[in-house]
């Protein structure tokens, strides 16, 4: 194209002859990326039968074919009619039905199913647009709905278009090619186009229109728009700048209607008829492609895959490096590298001048020709061009063979995944966009297990997914043996499929594979003695543990947390089977336990003493420990304010301690302070509230009593708890001098001879601030200390009086 400027090639990736039907007969999804491509059968078309393969009539079917041509899955479909199906960046296949459900299929088979809501069920859906991340859906009601990620969130209503009747056509451009990093939706609408993002919709007040085809470039930033009267114009995507315009109706063996307008990279454009194909330059220029039957494109990054019934192409720009080497006459230091390594390889003595003359530039064009190999499909062009690249590297004094040794790597791996029982058609542009990691997952989803470990061990990359996916795979297709019957045939193949798993791991240094994942895989296909075993070889206990509460297996996941030492898992199960388990069962699980489960029943202890009261006192009264449930209930009476609470508490523990013949005398005490509370809560209702007795000690109650004029009360408390006499006159005597009632004093030291003596009561009014009241009683005490109690009160005369009645001569001095 371009008089010569610009190249383009068409590469033949498969010969795939009679391998595909006629695709005119089917829908069609390609995957990018050298992905599948998957039919389904459009039943507005009559089909002759007996010709070919025999169509799905009787029910709905999606087959899945590799670009070679190999089947890869056949689904059967059961819901609704399918409005739309495509595929993700991952390679699964989402196929959505008119009532909004979608399911996403990987290569084997298995779906997860989700929903766009009430909204779409109720309504219908008409269309959708499928990108790699996400999807577009027009409802019958002609709003927008956009899901983000493959997760089954909800969808999100994009701005109201207004439209009144379907778009002629529609195109989608994914929200990592916009600068807003929102989706954005282009509808063709009368003689404009709509734009529509979750914020607005746009009247781009074009006259051109309408236009059966809308398609945005890889890159998102140019849209190429084909009118109802044949014309291809190319515009920047907002509709600013004019870059091109075709008309399609003057290509040369063009019949019937357009079927596809698809990007060639970002710079061309391919546009496809029945048998025919022409890719369309930025000036005009039409390169023509002829096919057998009808062709359907897939776009690629750098280029446009085309399948056809015979073959699977991919037509791409000419790389620069290739084009640097091998375009007629050219003069670049890369071609000339190549011709003298030709010269060489033939002996000429060419190759030496050829070298010196592009001596300065020769690290570049060694470069080059490595790039240029891995832009090679044929693997002897690929070997002469890493042949040139060496014999230049021989004149060089200093060169980083990384790129060299990479190159060659990087070319055994693609030729592999090319070869046509894999299938997968990758250039070596998409190889680095796509990273290798994907590509060993793309491998392990169709089952190439040797393959993809093969691919890992030589790139040095780690065989964990690999070695996951094998064993899951190994789960899924085994049975259980025969041998015995039930569970024991169950066991026999668990115990096999396990020990196998297990080997190949540590054979093929998978030791670091998380087996709790396979086990996972392992229960939730039904074999969860499987899983428990694997489970066993699992070494991280927060990866055990989650998977058996899950399989239900509640004292081997708290055993597991037990072992690993981490608190907070053992917190995690407890709380867990807490909430799950009726509550007997949950404290029996811990009983039955025994010492095992000893430390996860001291920390259940802490944290419900700390958190969960009520579990505390479950738990006590499950494991029959009365003492603990007794303190923990005069605990409470402790905290509580309120004085029935506080009674009730008591009197629960005063019941624990009677239960225990070793805690008699708990039980009395307890008993006692019942009794005492009960008294209180008497005295203070005949006080009409206006006197604090609640929960004072028995000492106290006493006192208050006699200082507040109750003294019947404090004699009642005295005979109904058994308060000794010296304690009573001990409590009357300091309470009677605290309110200054010297008269009751005096009339309670007449009452009756005193347990305690009368020298208490001096010494205590003497203490006070009271002597003169004191003199009255030292009378009373005996006549020995009368004297020394006689100057404790001041009473110097009368301390001497009773030296001279003792005859006490040297006390008197």
């Amino acid at each position: 194209m371009q008089d010569g400027n610009v190249f383009y090639r068409r590469q033949q990736c498969y010969s795939i002859p009679e391998k595909l039907p006629e695709l005119d007969d089917y829908f069609v999804a390609g995957c990018k990326y050298g992905g599948p491509i998957a039919l389904m059968r459009d039943h507005t078309k009559l089909l002759a039968l007996g010709q070919g393969r025999p169509p799905a009539i009787t029910r709905s079917q999606i087959q899945i074919y590799s670009p070679a041509g190999e089947t890869l899955l056949i689904l059967s479909w059961d819901q609704g009619r399918i409005i739309k199906f495509g595929w993700t960046f991952d390679e699964r296949l989402v196929v959505l039905n008119e009532e909004g459900v979608y399911r996403l299929y990987n290569l084997q088979g298995d779906y997860q199913q989700h929903s766009l809501g009430t909204e779409a069920s109720e309504v219908g859906v008409i269309d959708a647009k499928i990108h790699d991340n996400g999807l577009v859906a027009l409802t019958s009601g002609f709003t927008l709905l956009e899901v983000k990620g493959w997760e089954g969130g909800r969808p999100m209503s994009l701005a109201n278009p207004n439209l009144s009747e379907p778009p002629s056509s529609w195109a989608i451009i994914p929200p990592d090619l916009n600068i807003s990093r929102h989706i954005e939706v282009l509808l063709s609408v009368d003689s404009t186009i709509h734009t529509v993002d979750n914020l607005e919709s746009v009247d781009q007040r074009l006259s051109r229109g309408p236009f059966t085809h809308v398609s945005p470039s890889p890159n998102g930033k140019a849209l190429a728009l084909l009118t109802f009267n044949g014309t291809l114009w190319v515009v920047s995507a907002d509709f600013q700048r004019s870059m091109a315009e075709f008309e399609t109706s003057n290509v040369v063996g063009a019949i019937g209607q357009v079927r596809q307008v698809e990007w060639c990279g970002n710079d061309a454009i391919l546009v496809t008829w029945d048998s025919l194909v022409a890719l369309v330059g930025p000036f005009g220029d039409v390169l023509q492609y002829f096919y057998r039957g009808v062709p359907f494109a897939v776009t690629e990054p750098d280029g446009v895959r085309i399948l056809s019934q015979e073959t699977c192409d991919l037509i791409q720009k000419v790389p620069v490096s290739t084009l640097s080497i091998f375009k007629p006459g050219s003069t670049t230091p890369s071609a000339i590298l190549y011709d003298a390594w030709e010269s060489f390889s033939n002996k000429s003595p060419k190759a030496d001048e050829n070298i010196r003359s592009i001596r300065p530039e020769l690290g570049k064009a060694v470069d080059e020709c490595i790039e240029a190999a891995g832009h090679e499909w044929d693997v002897e062009w690929q070997r002469k061009l890493l042949n040139a690249a060496k014999f230049g590297r021989g004149f060089l004094d200093f060169h980083n063979p990384t790129d060299f040794v990479n190159m060659g790597q990087t070319l055994k791996v693609l030729n592999a995944v090319r070869y046509y029982e894999v299938g997968i058609p990758l250039t070596y542009s998409q190889y680095n966009y796509a990273s290798p990691s994907r590509l060993i997952t793309r491998l392990t989803s169709r089952n190439l297990h040797l393959l993809a470990l093969r691919i890992s061990n030589y790139l040095s990359l780690r065989p964990d997914p690999v070695l996951k996916h094998w064993a899951c795979a190994k789960i899924l297709r085994s049975r259980p043996t025969t041998t015995g019957t039930g569970k024991d045939a169950e066991l026999t193949a668990d115990d096999e499929i396990c020990r196998m798993i297990v080997e190949k791991f540590e054979q093929l240094g998978g030791s670091d594979v998380s087996y709790a994942e396979i086990a996972k895989k392992a229960w939730e296909v039904g074999r969860a003695g499987l899983a428990t075993k694997l489970l066993d070889h699992e070494s991280k206990g927060s990866d055990q543990v989650p998977l058996l509460l899950e399989m239900k297996e509640d004292k081997l996941a708290l055993v597991k947390a037990v072992d690993s030492g981490d608190s907070d898992l053992v917190y995690h199960v407890l709380l867990h089977l807490y909430k799950r388990l009726p509550l007997g069962t949950f404290f029996r699980l811990l009983e039955d336990g025994g010492q095992v489960l000893a430390p996860a029943s001291k920390l259940l202890e802490v944290y419900a003493r700390e958190q969960n009261r009520e579990m505390l006192r479950d738990f006590y009264y499950s494991d029959d420990r009365r003492v603990e449930s007794a303190v923990l209930s005069l605990e409470e009476a402790s905290q509580t304010v309120d004085q029935s609470s506080k009674i009730s508490a008591v009197k629960k523990a005063q019941t624990f301690f009677s239960e225990d013949k070793d805690r008699a005398f708990e039980a009395k005490v307890t008993d006692e302070s019942v009794r005492l509370l009960t008294f209180q809560q008497q005295l203070e209702a005949e006080a009409d509230h206006k006197v604090k007795f609640f929960g004072l000690s028995i000492n106290e109650t006493i006192r208050t009593c006699i200082l507040n004029g109750l003294s019947k009360r404090a004699d009642k408390i005295k005979s109904d708890f058994k308060v000794s006499d010296k304690r009573f006159w001990y409590l009357k005597l300091y309470a009677l001098t605290e309110s200054r009632d010297f008269e009751g004093l005096d009339a309670f030291s007449k009452s009756k001879r005193s347990p305690i003596g009368y020298e208490p009561f001096v010494r205590h009014l003497v203490e006070k601030g009271f002597p003169k009241e004191a003199v009255a009683y030292v009378a009373k005490c005996d006549s020995p200390k009368r004297a020394d109690l006689y100057v404790e009160c001041g009473e110097w005369r009368l301390a001497g009086k009773e030296c001279k009645e003792r005859n006490d001569k040297s006390k008197l001095e």
